[in-house]
C-alpha cells in the first residue's frame, strides 16, 4: 500500500468513497471459466505453459482459487498481476490509495493516464484486457479491523499482505491467523537493490529487515504470535534512509496520505518491489497447486559444525550397530540435511525460539539419528534432534509405539523425510 504523498493529485475523499463498494467482477465467467479453462480454446492456449509446469489438475485448482491482495503499490501490483496471468480465478484487490506520478517507476501496469485514479480500480481495468474471464473485485479502502469481514470474508484461499504501514499490517496478519487463512507477509522493498538477497522465512527468524523486525515484535507483543507465519524479506541492508519530499517551510502534516501514516517516504528502485511481487506470486501459486517449495534457510553455520554432526552420526552408528556401514550419506549431504531439510532445528521444535535472530546459528547441540531403526541411515531416514532427544529416540525398538503416542510428530517428520527423498532423488 503506497504511502506516496497525495498532494494535489489526490481525488476528493468523497470521490474515493464513491468507488469503495465492491466492483463488478471483471470477467464474464469468473472462477468457473478459469477452473474449467481447458474447455475454452483461447484460455487453454493462454495457460498451456502453466499446465506443462503444474499439471492439469493443479492448474484447475489454481483456476478455482480466491486470493486477496492488500496493498497495490510496487509489490502488491506485481503480485496480483502475475497471479492473474497464472490463472487465479478470483482476485480481491484492496488499496485506499491512488496512482501518483512518482509511483510509475515501480507500478506494474499503471500509465500516466491513470495518475490520480484509485490503484485498485486501475488494476481491475487493466486486468480485463489480460484475462477477461477472471473475477476481479476492486476495493478502494484501507484494511481496518472494522472492515475485516467485508475484506477477508468469502473464504479466500490465500492473502498477500503488501502493506507498508505497521499498524495496518499487523492487524491484517493477526486477523488471517485467527481466521486460519494462509497469508504471506511482504517486508520492506524500499532502499534495496540486490535480487540475490530475497528470502522467505518464518516470522520467528525475521530479524534481517527493519519492517520484518517490527512486525515480529508487534505480533509477539500484541497477539502472542511467535511462529508459523511466512515473511518475504530482503537480507540486504538499506542503502538509504527516509526522505521528506515536501516544500521547504511547508507543514509536514499536509503531506500525509492518511492520518497516522508516515510523512517521509523511502527511496525505491523499481526493480526490487517487482522482484518481491513476483516472488510472492510464485510462493502463493505453488502453494495453491499443492506443490510448495522449501525456501533456502537464512542462517549461517560454521562448516566445522557440519563435520561434527557427521562424525557424531558415525559414532552413534558404531555404538548402536557395531559398524558405520549403514551410513548412506557423506559430509556434504549432512550439510544439506541440516540446513535445507531440517532448517537447523530439532524435528521436535520446527521453529526457533523467539530470541533467535535467525542470522547466525549454532547447531552443535544437534545430531542426526535413524528415524526408523530397521532401515539404513540414508537421507530419507535421518532425523535431526538434540543429543538428549536422539538418545531417547534410540531407546525405541520400532516406530509403532511412537506413532500411537505422538501421531502429529510422526506425520510431520515423515512428510519431511518424503520431501528429502524426492529432493535427493533417492530411490528406496
Amino acid at each position: 500500500m503506497s504511502n506516496a504523498a497525495a498532494g494535489s493529485q489526490a481525488p476528493a475523499a468523497a470521490a474515493i468513497a464513491a468507488t469503495a463498494a465492491a466492483a463488478e467482477p471483471a470477467g464474464s465467467t469468473g472462477t468457473a471459466g478459469l477452473r474449467d479453462f481447458e474447455q475454452d480454446e483461447i484460455l487453454a492456449e493462454q495457460l498451456t505453459r502453466n499446465v506443462q509446469f503444474f499439471g492439469l489438475e493443479a492448474q484447475k485448482t489454481i483456476g478455482g482459487s480466491f486470493v486477496v491482495v492488500v496493498g497495490l503499490g510496487g509489490v502488491g501490483s506485481h503480485a496480483a498481476h502475475l497471479l492473474l496471468r497464472s490463472g487465479v480465478g478470483r482476485l480481491r484487490l484492496i488499496d485506499f490509495d491512488q496512482v501518483t506520478l512518482s509511483s510509475l517507476n515501480r507500478h506494474c501496469l499503471a500509465t500516466r493516464a491513470d495518475v490520480g485514479l484509485p490503484k485498485a480500480t486501475v488494476l481491475a481495468q487493466h486486468f480485463k484486457d489480460i484475462v477477461p474471464e477472471a473475477a476481479v473485485e476492486a476495493r478502494v479502502q484501507m484494511y481496518t479491523g472494522e472492515g475485516e469481514e467485508a475484506l477477508l470474508g468469502g473464504g479466500p484461499d490465500f492473502v498477500i499482505d503488501a502493506i507498508d504501514n505497521i499498524d495496518t499490517k499487523v492487524d491484517l496478519l493477526a486477523a488471517c491467523k485467527r481466521r486460519g487463512i494462509p497469508v504471506l507477509c511482504c517486508a520492506g522493498a524500499g532502499a534495496k537493490a540486490d535480487p540475490t538477497r530475497l528470502r522467505l522465512v518464518d516470522v520467528a527468524e525475521a530479524a534481517a529487515d527493519p519492517l520484518a523486525r517490527a512486525v515480529r515484535h508487534r505480533l509477539r507483543r500484541d497477539h502472542g504470535i511467535t511462529e508459523g507465519l511466512t515473511i518475504l524479506l530482503s537480507a540486504e541492508k538499506p542503502r538509504c534512509g527516509l526522505v521528506y519530499g515536501g516544500a521547504e517551510g511547508a507543514n509536514p502534516l499536509d503531506y500525509q496520505v492518511m492520518p497516522n501514516f508516515r510523512i517521509r517516504t523511502i527511496p525505491v528502485l523499481g526493480t526490487t518491489p517487482a522482484l518481491f511481487g513476483m516472488a510472492a506470486a510464485a510462493h502463493v501459486l505453488c502453494a495453491l497447486a499443492g506443490q510448495p517449495f522449501t525456501p533456502q534457510p537464512h542462517f549461517l553455520v560454521q562448516p566445522r559444525q557440519f563435520t561434527g554432526i557427521y562424525d557424531a552420526l558415525v559414532e552413534r552408528e558404531e555404538l548402536r550397530f557395531g559398524t558405520a556401514e549403514g551410513v548412506g550419506v557423506d559430509a556434504a549431504e549432512v550439510e544439506a540435511l541440516v540446513k535445507d531439510v531440517w532448517r537447523g532445528h530439532s524435528a521436535r521444535r520446527p521453529h526457533p525460539p523467539s530470541n533467535d535472530k535467525g542470522i547466525t546459528r549454532s547447531v552443535g547441540h544437534l545430531t542426526l539419528t535413524r528415524w526408523d531403526p530397521a532401515r539404513a541411515a540414508t537421507v530419507d531416514n535421518l532425523v535431526l534432534l538434540t543429543h538428549a532427544e536422539a538418545d531417547e529416540h534410540e531407546q525405541q525398538q520400532s516406530l509403532e509405539e511412537l506413532r500411537r503416542r505422538e501421531p502429529e510428530l510422526c506425520r510431520r517428520v515423515e512428510a519431511v523425510l518424503s520431501r528429502a527423498r524426492h529432493d535427493f532423488m533417492w530411490r528406496c
